[in-house]
């Protein structure tokens, strides 16, 4: 049996154990030693997200462009030169072509060793044109050499752009974002809202079997979500299989309601939703679904305070008891001005009475208790 292994005989077993070793970098380059059958194996795995791994030297970029033609290669040289970036980049001839292994692509981590590379000095910034021209190529070669990515984050700090030409290519090559499943959209600065959103569209038209969606508005620089909130709930419609949603750094109701409206488009796949930092404020809110996040119904209640005026909060499972004594707590102290309260599947309790009670502006009422508290709640009540 270990001979078979050795041999190649067993490829089926042998890629799935290779497969679950994707983290182990310095075992699957000992593996790749061992010998071509097992190299065939090991490599693919360890150019899926190549970024990620802390590979030093110029060679780790150099090894994607040496696929260039001879007009790239010349067109890159002279465009470092101009900044004054000297390197001693060399193109040699490899055995693979890495870059159509490429599953993960995260152009936050892309910066990162781009600015590793070309900086000398600790905390220096790279310019704007050889940042612009290396990040360009490098999505030709994955474009071109057919590479099929599972996982993008989006991440644009200042006057980063995609070309028309990159754009193009995607086009032409849908297979390089069809079978996306994750993706991350992450701080993009106002000068590259244009090229975010261009590639947004995009990823609408071709990229609709996301299963998890990060919406990433973490940053006072930028105003991504506010200039392309449609095209965030063009994308959001757009998608067939969604299930995990999360939202972070929301600060207005107009962001809030646009996606939370969107997601509509997504009761029938959508398992769980997240929001963090939220900074908005409503004067109307209805949470409603098969399960519900306490502690992100206790942080929006908290937000809204005062203004909140019209509440309905209801879901097909129970609430665990802690949680909903929070909830009620946060409604005793922080939003004495509801005139509207709707609250489903709720246990009776003091609690709830003191809610009750503090509500000086409260015109209308509604109160769903647990069918199996129901007989326990009427007497409470005759009492």
């Amino acid at each position: 049996m270990a001979s078979k292994i050795f041999m190649g005989d067993m490829p089926e077993l042998m890629e799935n154990i290779f497969k679950n070793l994707n983290n182990e970098i310095h075992f699957l380059h000992s593996c790749a030693l061992v010998s071509r059958h097992w190299c065939k194996m090991s490599i693919p795995i360890l150019w899926q997200d190549p970024f990620s791994f802390d590979r030093g030297g110029i060679s780790f970029i150099s090894i994607y462009f040496s696929s260039l033609d001879e007009d790239e290669k010349s067109a890159l040289k002279e465009c470092l030169e101009k900044e004054k970036r000297q390197t001693n980049m060399e193109f040699s001839k490899t055995l693979f072509e890495y870059s159509r292994f490429l599953k993960v692509l995260d152009l936050y981590s892309i910066k990162k060793k781009i600015e590793q590379l070309f900086c000398v000095k600790p905390k220096c910034h790279i310019p704007v044109m050889p940042m612009n021209c290396i990040v360009n190529l490098l999505f030709k070669l994955f474009i071109e050499n057919s590479a099929t990515l599972d996982k993008l984050v989006v991440y644009f700090p200042e006057f980063l752009k995609l070309n028309p030409e990159t754009f193009y290519l995607l086009e032409q090559n849908m297979q390089f974002i069809s079978c996306l499943q994750y993706l991350s959209l992450g701080i993009v600065a106002f000068t590259s809202i244009e090229s975010a959103t261009t590639l947004l569209r995009t990823l609408a038209k071709y990229a609709t079997k996301i299963r998890t969606l990060i919406l990433a508005n973490d940053s006072y620089k930028t105003r991504f979500f506010h200039e392309s909130l449609y095209n965030i709930i063009q994308f959001i419609k757009s998608q067939e299989q969604l299930r995990l949603i999360k939202i972070i750094g929301i600060k207005n109701t107009l962001e809030f309601y646009g996606i939370i409206s969107a997601l509509e488009s997504q009761k029938n796949s959508l398992q769980e939703a997240r929001i963090e930092k939220l900074n908005c404020k409503f004067t109307t809110l209805e949470i409603d679904g098969e399960y519900r996040d306490g502690s992100t119904t206790i942080q929006i209640l908290e937000m809204s305070g005062l203004m909140l005026k019209r509440l309905k909060l209801s879901s097909m499972s129970k609430v665990d008891e802690e949680t909903s004594i929070i909830e009620l707590e946060v409604l005793k102290s922080f939003c004495p001005n509801i005139t509207y309260l709707n609250l489903d599947n709720i246990e009776f309790s003091t609690q709830l009475i003191e809610v009750i009670g503090n509500l000086q502006n409260l015109q209308f009422l509604t109160l769903v208790f647990l069918w199996s508290n129901v007989d326990d709640t009427k007497e409470e009540l005759e009492r």
